[in-house]
């Protein structure tokens, strides 16, 4: 598929994007950069506006205000040349359930203005990595739900798309076919495609994702690389295992009293057995590790880590990210519209 040239090695570039569904204000003013050739991950609780984002950026629906470029298209003026740039796998499989797998590739290769040979490679190409050769002569309405998840995968991966949506997209698959979506996903990006990818599960995102962008009620309220979102919440916790755990109380005050530049806010948890300390730097870790030594404290275990990004989440959006199966509220604004 041919890719046109944008500005500033951005694949996608939105500026100022708003959407109202009725009283409802899905998109205020989104503003998001997704660098050629990665991957980033948009995460938010239910209702935050991250389908109605992908709608917008895919031509499915006009937004109210706003400028979006998708790899160098204007979403606005120049959207049937978008669609011929982009792929979309939806929260739910979308495939002709009357057709077979096979039929199914083959047709979208075709639209796609793939010569039929082509067309007939990359759709049996598609059923291999995505295990669905055996079926491939069987109607999709035949398939299990993962089978034609599977597939509507791989219809929206057929054209080589140079910017590919991903919302949601392996909601209800099992851990194998998930990792087969991962590697499939990871694959593309080596060979040049950007991604936007919309998920509830934190693992994928750690996964596949170069840089995250949180939104909720519509908004960006934060974005950057894992790391660094991780860092901003609250930075490493250093975690020590005391070998007599009768120790612990006696530690937390040792720490307390101490005082070791910036070491502060040691606790204890006795049922794991541990004192957990906030730590700002490697010098801080050194001044603990000495001054605990110094007190004559035995120590079975010592280990630093960064919060997960579960933790990161609910920090910064107040609210546990949601179950993978519940709905979006914005599509159901959505939806309701269109009735």
């Amino acid at each position: 598929m041919t890719r046109k040239d944008n500005h500033g090695g951005n694949a996608v570039e939105v500026r100022g994007l708003v959407k109202h569904f009725g009283s409802t204000k899905a998109l205020d003013g989104v503003d998001l950069d997704v660098r050629e050739g990665t991957v980033l991950g948009v995460l938010g609780p239910n209702g935050a506006g991250k389908t109605t984002l992908v709608r917008a950026l895919s031509t499915l629906i006009r937004p109210d205000a706003g400028t979006a470029r998708v790899a160098g298209y204007d979403v606005l003026t120049q959207p049937r040349q978008l669609r011929r740039a982009i792929g979309l796998t939806g929260q739910y499989a979308s495939v002709d359930e009357k057709l077979s797998g096979y039929e199914n590739l083959y047709m979208i290769g075709r639209l796609l203005d793939l010569s039929r040979k082509d067309a007939r490679r990359r759709a049996g190409e598609m059923l291999e990595r995505f295990s669905l050769t055996e079926a491939a002569k069987r109607p999709a309405g035949q398939y299990s739900g993962g089978m034609r998840r599977r597939l509507d995968l791989a219809a929206s991966m057929i054209g080589h798309p140079a910017v590919l949506y991903l919302d949601e997209p392996t909601t209800g698959l099992d851990p194998r076919t998930r990792n087969e979506v991962w590697e499939e996903v990871q694959r593309m990006v080596t060979e040049g495609a950007t991604v936007l990818l919309t998920t509830q599960y934190m693992e994928e995102a750690e996964q596949l994702a170069q840089e995250l962008t949180v939104i909720d009620r519509g908004r960006v309220i934060a974005g950057g690389r894992v790391d660094e979102l991780k860092a901003k919440v609250g930075g490493r916790t250093l975690v020590i295992r005391p070998a007599d755990p009768r120790e612990l109380s006696r530690m937390v005050g040792a720490l307390a009293q101490a005082g070791l530049d910036g070491v502060t806010g040691a606790t204890a948890d006795e049922t794991a057995g541990t004192v957990s300390l906030p730590l700002l730097s490697d010098e801080q870790l050194t001044a603990v590790i000495g001054m605990l030594g110094a007190r004559g404290f035995a120590v079975a275990d010592i280990s630093t880590h960064l919060p997960s990004l579960d933790e990161v989440f609910l920090a910064i959006t107040g609210q546990k990210a949601s179950a993978p199966a519940e709905r979006d509220e914005s599509e159901a604004a959505l939806q309701e519209a269109a009735a």
